[in-house]
C-alpha cells in the first residue's frame, strides 16, 4: 500500500559534490554597483534581479561550478543526478517554474506515492494507517508544542506511546526531513515550516537548471571572498585576485561557513549575528547512488521506500529514477554524519546491507556504478540545510537584518518559512537584492524577470541532453 508524502519526503533534498562544470569565468572588476557573493539559488537569483534593475552586479564563487547546493552530476551514471537538492514546489507562484519552462528544460509533479517495507515485506494495509496515524500524532504534538512560550526540542514534544512506529516517524520528521535528529531540531522552526507537499522535480536535473539560470550573469568562479569591509566610509569585498569596491554586498554562504571564519569581516561580524547562524547550523544529508542492472528491487518509476525501523541505522530509497535503473538511498541526522565521516567506501557499504535486509542476497550482485556524496566535507558548503536548535528559531529574522546598512544576507536559512528548500534560497535572494537596490538609490524601474536563454528541443521525446554553460 502507498502512503502520502505528507510528513517524510519532503525535504529529500540532500546535497553534496560534483565534478566542475566547464564555464569562462569572468574577470573580477575593481568595482560594482552590488557584489553577490556565492553562486547558488540565492545568489544567481538576487544577481538576475540586480541585472534587470541595470545596476552593474559581480558574482563571487569560491567553487569551481555554479549551483552550490544544487548540483546535477551528469556524467557518472549517464543519467542526471542530483547530488544537492532534488525538489522545487509551489508550482503556481514559484518563478523558477516558469523560467524552467521558457528555458526548454521539463519541469512536472514529483511521485506523490511511497511505500514501507517492514523486514523483507511491504506493510501491509493496517500497518500503514498505524503509520500514518503515529505521524499525525506525531505532528500535531510538535505544532502544539510550537504554541508555547518556549522553544523546545521536537524530541521533547514527541508522544512516548507510537510503539513500533516510534523509528520511523523520527526518522520522517527528523533526520529525513531536516538532516538531524529531533531532539536537536526546534519545535517552533518544525512548525513554521511551510507545507511542501506539491513537490516538482526538473528532468533535466536541479542543478541543471540553477545553472541554466546563471548563464547570462557575470561570475568569477574559483574566486573565494576572503574578507569583506563595511565601515562607514568603505564598503569593499577582498579577493585571491583583487578588491572590490561596491556600494552593495550580499552574502549568501552557508550558515556553517559563516561562522567557520573563512571569511573574515572589517570590522568582525556581530555577536548577534554570529550567535544567530550558529543555532541555525546545517544538518547532515547525503545520497549514495547506485546504478543496477535491471530491477532487482521490484519497483516501479520514481518509487520512494522507507522501513519500519525502531535504529536511527536506516534511510530512504528513491528507486528506477526517472525511469533509469539508477536508485539513491539517503541518510541523515547524526547516523548519516557518522557514516559520511567513514568515507565512500562505507558509505555504499550500507546501502547494500541495508537494501539486501530489505529486498534479500541477489540485491547486492546486480549493482553496477555507485556513488556517494559528502556535503559534510565540502569546504564551501560545510552541511546541508540549516535546521534550528531548540530555542534558535527567530535567528532566521535576525540573519535578515543588514550590517551597516550596506552588507545584506541570504539563503535558505534566512526563510522563516521555506528554510531548507531551494524555493526559499531563490525567494530570499531578490528580496535581499530587491533591499540592496533600495541601499543604492533603488531601480531605474521595477525589475522584470530576466527570462532564461531560450534552448532548442531536443530531437527526441524523452532524450537527455547533456547542458553546457556555454551552450
Amino acid at each position: 500500500m502507498t502512503i502520502t508524502r505528507r510528513g517524510f519526503l519532503s525535504a529529500s533534498a540532500g546535497l553534496a559534490v560534483l565534478p566542475v562544470f566547464d564555464r569562462t569565468s569572468a574577470a573580477v572588476p575593481r568595482e560594482a554597483d552590488i557584489v553577490v557573493i556565492g553562486a547558488g539559488a540565492a545568489g544567481i537569483a538576487a544577481a538576475r534581479r540586480i541585472m534587470a534593475a541595470n545596476r552593474k552586479v559581480i558574482v563571487l564563487e569560491a567553487a569551481g561550478q555554479v549551483g552550490g547546493r544544487c548540483i546535477t552530476d551528469l556524467t557518472t551514471f549517464g543519467v542526471p543526478f542530483d547530488r544537492g537538492a532534488r525538489w522545487i514546489h509551489n508550482a503556481e507562484s514559484n518563478p523558477m517554474v516558469k523560467l524552467a519552462r521558457g528555458a526548454g528544460l521539463d519541469v512536472s509533479a514529483a511521485p506523490v506515492g511511497h511505500k514501507i517495507r517492514v523486514g523483507r515485506r511491504n506493510a501491509r494495509p493496517g500497518e500503514t494507517e498505524q503509520f500514518l496515524a503515529a505521524l499525525v500524532r506525531a505532528n500535531r504534538a510538535i505544532d502544539d508544542a510550537a504554541r508555547g512560550r518556549l522553544d523546545t526540542s521536537c524530541a521533547a514534544a514527541l508522544p512516548k506511546d507510537l510503539g513500533d512506529w516510534t523509528g520511523t516517524a523520527e526518522f520522517a520528521l527528523g533526520a529525513g526531513f531536516a538532516g538531524k535528529d529531533l531532539k536537536e531540531l526546534s519545535a517552533m522552526d518544525k512548525a513554521h515550516a511551510q507545507d511542501r507537499n506539491a513537490a516538482l522535480a526538473c528532468r533535466q536535473g536541479l542543478g541543471t537548471l540553477v545553472t541554466r539560470l546563471g548563464e547570462q550573469l557575470p561570475l568569477a568562479l574559483s574566486t573565494p571572498a576572503t574578507r569583506i569591509v563595511w565601515t562607514n566610509r568603505d564598503t569593499n569585498v577582498e579577493t585571491p585576485a583583487g578588491r572590490i569596491s561596491a556600494r552593495a554586498i550580499i552574502l549568501t554562504v552557508s550558515t556553517n561557513v559563516l561562522t567557520s571564519g573563512v571569511i573574515k569581516f572589517t570590522p568582525e561580524l556581530p555577536k548577534r549575528q554570529l550567535d544567530a547562524a550558529s543555532k541555525l547550523s546545517l544538518g547532515s544529508y547525503d545520497r549514495i547512488a547506485l546504478q543496477f542492472s535491471g530491477n532487482p528491487l521490484g519497483l516501479a518509476r520514481d518509487e520512494v521506500v522507507i522501513e519500519q525501523s525502531n535504529s536511527a541505522r536506516t534511510g530512504l530509497l528513491f528507486a528506477n529514477i526517472g525511469g533509469s535503473s539508477l536508485c539513491t538511498v539517503d541518510v541523515g541526522g547524526a547516523f548519516g554524519r557518522d557514516l559520511s565521516a567513514q568515507g565512500e567506501a562505507a558509505m555504499i557499504a550500507f546501502a547494500k546491507e541495508w537494501l539486501t535486509g530489505l529486498f534479500g542476497g541477489e540485491v547486492a550482485a546486480a549493482i553496477g556504478k555507485t556513488s556517494a556524496t559528502r556535503w559534510n566535507n565540502v569546504p564551501t558548503i560545510l552541511g546541508a540545510m540549516s535546521a534550528a536548535a531548540p530555542g534558535g528559531q527567530a535567528s532566521r529574522k535576525i540573519l535578515t537584518e543588514p550590517l551597516g546598512g550596506a552588507v545584506f544576507l541570504a539563503g535558505e536559512a534566512t526563510h522563516e518559512t521555506l528554510w531548507g528548500t531551494v524555493d526559499g534560497a531563490w525567494e530570499s535572494g531578490e528580496r535581499a537584492a530587491d533591499a540592496a537596490l533600495r541601499r543604492i538609490g533603488g531601480a531605474l524601474k521595477e525589475p522584470e524577470p530576466l527570462e532564461a536563454p531560450e534552448r532548442p528541443k531536443p530531437r527526441r521525446r524523452g532524450s537527455v541532453r547533456s547542458v553546457s554553460p556555454l551552450d
